[in-house]
């Protein structure tokens, strides 16, 4: 039986990271067999797998006919990207009045990897560093509640930031560009400037108009 549950958790951790990734991509309609073909297991683990990112929301099944997975709807996009802009400018408002000098050295060090990713042309990789460095200064302005609705976002978070990475709706200098520019703004405790920088940042990458700003 743990043979079993083992093969139906590798399962279901190499699909949900092909979804993250986006090397599945939205709307593509996958079969059992072939999952098991390229993972080199059984139907049976596979189809346990389907049922768990099913009920996660990832993928939608068709009797006899297959997997879909779910595209990333543009209503999710915007909700996903509002969510992080409420808690991405509320972090950085509470660390204006605390020392910032731990921070600062891990963003800069988060560029200087970003860098290099995109100089490699590893957009898979890049899209997990973006994510981390956003969640730096979530996790610097030190509110455990913030920071677990924030991980709550993750994975939609890496899938739309790799989706419009692969689909070249956006290019890793610009994204490179507006993260050193919020590094400055937080380093210079300027919460105001930030706010407007991210939302300018959030817009150019993922083309989803924040409202009331």
């Amino acid at each position: 039986m743990s043979k079993t549950y083992s093969s139906a958790e590798r399962a279901y951790r190499e699909v949900k990271e092909r979804i993250l990734t986006g090397e599945l991509p939205g709307g593509e309609l996958i079969s059992e067999g072939e999952i098991a073909t390229l993972l080199g297991t059984s139907r049976t683990p596979v189809r346990e797998a389907f049922l768990r990112l099913e009920t996660e929301g990832w993928m939608r099944l068709y009797p006899k006919r297959g997997a879909l997975i779910v595209p990333v709807p543009s209503h999710e996009a915007e909700h996903v990207i509002h969510a992080r802009y409420v808690v991405e400018t509320g972090a950085v408002r509470a660390l204006a009045d605390t020392d910032r000098t731990a921070l600062m050295p891990r963003l800069r060090a988060s560029l200087d990897t970003q860098r290099a990713l995109a100089a490699a042309r590893d957009l898979d990789e890049f899209a997990v560093v973006d994510a981390d460095f956003h969640r730096e200064y979530v996790v610097a302005a030190d509110n455990p509640l913030l920071t677990g609705f924030y991980d709550s976002l993750r994975e939609r978070q890496r899938r739309m930031n790799s989706v419009a990475l692969r689909h070249g709706e956006t290019d890793t200098d610009l994204i490179i560009e507006q993260h050193t520019r919020l590094a400055d703004l937080i380093e210079a405790g300027d919460p105001t400037g930030f706010a407007a920088a991210l939302a300018e940042h959030l817009m150019d990458v993922h083309r989803v108009k924040l409202r009331g700003l």
